[in-house]
C-alpha cells in the first residue's frame, strides 16, 4: 500500500507540471538497461521510428532492475500514455511479464514486449500473449545467432587449421563468454556456436574444439551480473591470459562471445597482451567472434582486430516495433505495412532475420 501510494504521488506530481491531456499517440519505452551497447542501437533507431509515425516517446531505463522497471510502467499508466513498449529486464520470467500484461490488458492499453524473451518456452509465451490481442513479441529466431556463428566459426578454423593451432596440439583451443545465465539467447548462442562449429570441423576430419580449461565442466565463462558487458569479458581474459600462454604451450587460439561488447572487451585485453593489432609489427590476432554487428565490432573488423560476427537487425528491430504499437493504438491489425522480410509466428511473435557480417 505504502508502495502504491508513493508512485500515485509521483504520478499526481507529474500530472500537475505536465497536464492530463495526451499527445496524439504516446508511449512509454521500459528499457532494460541503457548500458547495453546493441540496445543503445535500437533506442536510437526506434526514437527515430516513432518520431517519424507522430508518437511521442518516454524512454525509461530500469537499469537492470526488476522492480525499477515495474514502478516505471505503474506511474505511466497513471499519468496516461497511449502505449507500453518493454525490454524486460528479468528474461525469461513468464510471472512478471504476465504481471506487466496484465496492467496493460487492465487499462486497455497495447503491450508490445521486444528483444528480451518473456519465456524460455515459446507455447508459455505464446499463450500468454495470444490472452490479450493488444500484445505482441518483436525478436529473433533465438537459437539462429548461434547456429550462424557456429557455422562462421567451423569454416573459418577449418580454412585456417595450422595457422590458428599456435599450441602445435593439433587441436584449437577455445573460451567462451556467455552473457546471461539465465537467458534464452544466452543459452542458446552458447550451446550452438560451439556444437555448430565442432559438427564441422569433425565431419572434415579434425578434432572438436577444446575448452581451455578442462577443469570447467561449464565450458564456458559467464558475466554474473547477466549484463553481457566488455567489463567482464576483458577482466576474465586477463586473468587467463597471465596463465594461458604461447610460452607455456597453452594460449587460447579463439574467443567466442555471445554479444560484440564482449568480443571487444576480450579484443582489449588481447591487445594489451600484444595480440590483435596488425598496426604493431608482429601482432598475431587471435580470431574473435561475436553477436550484433554495432558499429564497434564493425570498425574492429575492418581494423583487423576482430573476424566476424552476427548481425543482429537494430533497425528492423526498432521498425518492427513501431510500426506494431502505431497499429495497436490507432485500432489497426497488429501487423499491417509490416515488412515482408520480418517472419510472423502465429498471432504474437514478430521474427527479425539475422545475417552473417565480416566485413566483406
Amino acid at each position: 500500500m505504502r508502495k502504491f501510494l508513493s508512485i500515485l504521488l509521483v504520478a499526481m506530481l507529474a500530472l500537475s507540471l505536465t497536464g492530463s491531456a495526451l499527445a496524439d499517440g504516446s508511449a512509454l519505452v521500459s528499457w532494460y538497461t541503457f548500458g547495453d551497447v546493441y540496445l543503445t542501437s535500437v533506442r536510437t533507431a526506434l526514437d527515430d521510428a516513432f518520431a517519424a509515425k507522430n508518437i511521442t516517446v518516454t524512454d525509461k531505463d530500469s537499469n537492470a532492475n526488476q522492480t525499477t522497471q515495474t514502478d516505471d510502467i505503474n506511474v505511466a499508466v497513471l499519468t496516461g500514455t497511449n502505449a507500453l513498449v518493454i525490454n524486460l529486464v528479468e528474461s525469461g520470467s513468464i510471472s512478471v511479464a504476465q504481471n506487466l500484461l496484465d496492467v496493460a490488458k487492465s487499462n486497455n492499453l497495447p503491450a508490445v514486449f521486444f528483444n528480451r524473451a518473456v519465456s524460455q518456452d515459446d507455447a508459455e509465451a505464446k499463450a500468454m500473449f495470444e490472452g490479450y490481442e493488444k500484445s505482441a513479441f518483436i525478436g529473433t529466431n533465438f537459437e539462429d545467432a548461434g547456429k550462424m556463428q557456429g557455422d562462421l566459426i567451423g569454416n573459418y578454423v577449418l580454412e585456417n587449421y595450422d595457422a590458428l593451432d599456435l599450441n602445435g596440439d593439433g587441436v584449437i583451443s577455445y573460451v567462451m563468454f556467455k552473457g546471461d545465465e539465465a537467458n534464452q539467447e544466452a543459452i542458446a548462442r552458447t550451446k550452438y556456436g560451439v556444437e555448430n562449429a565442432d559438427a564441422i570441423l569433425t565431419a572434415a576430419g579434425k578434432p572438436a574444439l577444446a575448452f581451455y580449461d578442462a577443469n570447467n565442466a561449464n565450458k564456458y565463462l559467464v558475466d554474473n551480473n547477466g549484463t553481457w558487458s566488455s567489463t567482464a569479458s576483458y577482466d576474465y581474459m586477463q586473468t587467463i591470459l597471465a596463465q594461458y600462454s604461447e610460452a607455456n604451450g597453452n594460449m587460447i587460439e579463439l574467443v567466442i562471445c555471445n554479444n560484440d561488447d564482449m568480443a571487444i572487451g576480450a579484443i582489449n585485453a588481447l591487445k594489451a597482451a600484444g595480440y590483435n593489432d596488425p598496426s604493431a609489427e608482429g601482432s598475431k590476432v587471435i580470431p574473435v567472434f561475436g553477436v550484433d554487428a554495432v558499429d564497434a565490432a564493425k570498425a574492429a573488423i575492418a581494423a583487423g582486430e576482430m573476424t566476424g560476427t552476427i548481425k543482429q537487425d537494430a533497425v528492423g528491430m526498432a521498425d518492427a516495433v513501431a510500426t506494431i504499437t502505431a497499429n495497436l493504438i490507432e485500432g489497426k491489425d497488429k501487423f499491417d505495412s509490416l515488412n515482408e522480410n520480418y517472419v510472423i509466428v502465429d498471432s504474437w511473435f514478430v521474427q527479425i532475420p539475422y545475417a552473417v557480417y565480416t566485413g566483406e
